[in-house]
């Protein structure tokens, strides 16, 4: 397949800062001034922080939105399988021949000065936004908040905090408190944040600055609850019960998920009929999804095959949660994760529900843990654990020795994509 025009647009901007990650918000205000202020003219944002639920809540905030009638811009990342999937535009992803015309205007408003890929990109997705009719801006943050890139609208019309754990400690801080106050840094004066569940040092630290700033907030546990009961999820707040179909996205994690997302839109004042279509039509790729098409699915026709791109002991735990509530079967993970990661916090989690690790390298990424440090990591804590060249041969080790167990492949958002390549 002939590689898109973007391609080499976007590789010209890798090579614009030295840094992948340089948290700062000098380089996006000069790039931004050069645009015209493009997040000044902006559809309402909801704005969304956090480690780790982002991507599913704003999945189902958007499903509940649309479902609603309005058409609906988002900014999300890392893509799974092409960058044209980080800037939604009125409900569709960018088409090949914007994104080469926003892209080249960004770099000729660049000028060649340093900004990091992270920021030149942004800077791109919010000169769309503002140039494209919408009713809404579901704008997902990329690290912490206060110094991310996104944290340049001043007015947004509604924040959420997904849960905070810790993860990005050399750019975030050490303690749960410190990445907390890195997160509600997108908090903005006298404007509402709905606030997931949260542990107790995180949600001192946010409620703090809410304080400071007279946020009204709507948090998990005082002003809404979301449970399973019956094979339903009720959720309540305030204006009353809604009793609701569970989630379309798997594992009991969603149903907190799910109650972030729905205390944003009873927030943003939508209907019951968009709340229930918020959980049942809402998708979100590579968040414990199956599997059931494509070369490894022919390679292991008789497993069970399983996608997560979870890659921190948080979200390990919620895989965990969901393996728990499938039915009984041998279970064997394909291991993958970047060398900045904890692999030990990650397998954590999961000893006495996987029967073995196959660990393996992730194609073309220079900063992939090695997989024979994985497997040593997985044998320290008693998991039984060999490498395989790649995912394919990996698969086809489990499944010749297992024909039918469940095979979950996990550790990396990069990895995720390389599988929905040829397997989406």
């Amino acid at each position: 397949m002939t590689e898109p025009a973007s391609a080499d647009l976007l590789a010209r901007m890798m090579e614009l800062h030295p840094s992948e990650i340089d948290l700062s918000l000098d380089r996006t205000y000069r790039l931004l001034d050069a645009l015209g202020r493009p997040q000044d003219r902006l559809p309402p944002v909801i704005h969304i922080a956090g480690t780790n639920g982002k991507g599913s809540t704003l999945a189902m905030i958007r499903a509940g939105l649309e479902a609603a009638g309005q058409r609906v811009h988002a900014y999300t990342s890392p893509h799974l399988v092409r960058f044209h999937e980080r800037i939604l535009l009125a409900g569709a992803d960018i088409s090949e021949t914007a994104l080469c015309a926003l892209l080249e205007r960004v770099l000729e408003a660049n000028a060649g000065q340093p900004v990091t890929f992270f920021e030149a990109t942004t800077c791109a997705a919010l000169a769309a936004f503002a140039e494209t009719p919408a009713d809404a801006l579901l704008l997902e943050v990329g690290m912490g908040g206060r110094m991310d890139t996104t944290n340049v609208v001043e007015a947004p019309r509604l924040t959420v905090i997904t849960p905070v754990a810790l993860d990005h400690q050399a750019f975030l801080g050490d303690t749960l408190p410190e990445i907390a106050g890195e997160k509600a840094g997108i908090l903005k004066r006298r404007v509402p944040c709905v606030v997931a569940r949260q542990q107790d040092e995180a949600l001192d630290v946010i409620e703090a600055r809410a304080a400071r700033l007279g946020v009204p907030l709507l948090a998990h546990g005082q002003h809404w609850h979301a449970w399973e009961e019956r094979g339903r999820l009720v959720f309540q707040d305030e204006t009353g019960l809604l009793d609701l179909p569970l989630p379309a996205l798997p594992g009991p994690h969603q149903i907190d998920n799910a109650g972030t997302a729905l205390a944003a839109l009873r927030q943003l004042g939508l209907p019951e009929a968009a709340c229930e279509a918020a959980l049942t039509q809402a998708r979100w790729p590579a968040r414990m999804q199956r599997l059931t098409r494509g070369p490894l699915r022919e390679a292991a026709p008789q497993a069970d095959l399983w996608l997560d791109g979870g890659h921190n002991a948080h979200a390990a735990e919620a895989i965990a949660a969901t393996l728990r509530g499938l039915p009984e079967r041998p279970t064997h993970i394909v291991f993958a994760l970047l060398n900045n990661r904890d692999p030990r916090a990650f397998l954590q989690p999961l000893k006495g529900l996987v029967e073995s690790v196959v660990t393996v390298p992730i194609a073309g990424e220079p900063n992939a843990a090695d997989p024979s440090d994985l497997a040593e990591a997985a044998l320290a804590l008693g998991l039984p654990a060999t490498e395989a060249p790649d995912i394919a041969a990996a698969v086809v080790k489990i499944a010749d020795a297992q024909p039918g167990a469940r095979i979950l492949l996990c550790g990396s958002l990069y990895q995720a994509g390389d599988v929905l390549r040829e397997n989406g």
